[in-house]
């Protein structure tokens, strides 16, 4: 039980680093917010709010499951990075 909770421990401290490492891309490189909603919206999300977070954009809002999320996703290519459930 121990290893579980230090692996769990580990991971929420390294996915913050992850993500700034992945979303270091100058202002100019970044694909506009307007289009991820769009890309979202297509695969059946409901997007509330788009915002940048440390360089990321954090979404918020319900995937295509229904399930109310909080995802972290590349700046440039949109690719999910980290989630905040």
């Amino acid at each position: 039980m121990r290893l579980v909770t230090l692996m769990l421990a580990v991971s929420a401290l390294a996915s913050p680093a992850a993500a700034h490492d992945h979303c270091t891309v100058p202002q100019d490189q970044r694909r506009p917010a307007t289009a991820l909603r769009a890309e979202l919206t297509a695969k059946g999300w409901t997007v509330g709010k788009i915002e940048l977070e440390e360089g990321c954009y954090e979404v918020r809002g319900e995937d295509q499951t229904g399930l109310s999320v909080e995802v972290l996703f590349d700046p440039v290519s949109f690719q999910e990075i980290g989630r905040d459930d």
